[in-house]
This record gives C-alpha cells, sequence and structure tokens, in this order.
C-alpha cells in the first residue's frame, strides 16, 4: 500500500476535494492523508460540492502536518504555492509533486457563481487526480 499525503494551507478546500478523489480512486491500493499548515477546518462548500458527485467527505477532519511526521510516505502533493513554501521539513523519501489550484474559498459573487467556481476547481482536481493515480499507482 502508497501512502499518499495531499497538502494545503488549512486542510479545508482543496486538499479535502484531492483527498475525497484520491481516496475513491485509489481503494485497496492506498492511503490517502490530507493536512495543512494550519488547520481552518473542513469548507462545507468542499463536502457540498463533492456530494454533488457522490463522493462523501464529511467525515474529514482538518489535519495539521505536525500530525504525520512519523508517516512514510511515498508522494506528497501540494496543491497550493503557499503549502509548497511554508511546509516545514521532514524526513521523507516521498515523491514531492505541486500543482497550484486556484482556491475556492475565496470566490466572490452570488452563490451560484461560487458554487461555479468550487465545480470548476474540483474538475480541475479530478483531472489532476485521474493523471496522478493513471501515472503513479
Amino acid at each position: 500500500m502508497k501512502n499518499i499525503l495531499v497538502l494545503c494551507t488549512g486542510n479545508s478546500c482543496r486538499s479535502q476535494i484531492a483527498h475525497g478523489f484520491l481516496a475513491s480512486l485509489t481503494v485497496g491500493k492506498a492511503n490517502v492523508y490530507s493536512a495543512g499548515v494550519e488547520t481552518h477546518g473542513v469548507n462545507p462548500k468542499a463536502t457540498s460540492t463533492m456530494k454533488e458527485i457522490g463522493i462523501d467527505i464529511s467525515s474529514h477532519t482538518s489535519n495539521n502536518i505536525t500530525e504525520y511526521f512519523d508517516v512514510n510516505f511515498d508522494y506528497v502533493i501540494t496543491v497550493c504555492d503557499n503549502a509548497k513554501e511554508r511546509c516545514p521539513y521532514f524526513p521523507t523519501k516521498a515523491v514531492k509533486l505541486h500543482y497550484n489550484f486556484p482556491d475556492p474559498a475565496k470566490a466572490l459573487g452570488t452563490e451560484d457563481e461560487i458554487n461555479e467556481q468550487f465545480r470548476s476547481v474540483r474538475a480541475m482536481i479530478k483531472t489532476y487526480c485521474e493523471q496522478f493515480v493513471e501515472e503513479y499507482i
């Protein structure tokens, strides 16, 4: 089993969405974790956006990277530039990958416009996760 860590600033949106996709795409092949360099709680819109496509992340928690220093990761994926720059060093031989997804939590506009931003970022993350699984798992 591979160990995969998805890392973001607050472990509230992008990393949670990626965690949901990776967990659903790697059943029986990987243990998926997500964390932040801070913890902001799981964004309810991330949860509802994933629920729209049948992926339940409602039991996810917002975790700090320091909680996982003892896990031997095979892959560490940062999903925002801030996390990549601020991630504390921890000894690992993990393959480090990075993609800076837009932060849907910063979306402005009407409720429909904000929901559309979440769906757009969800689609980007889904494509990235599918490509990651195809290449690495």
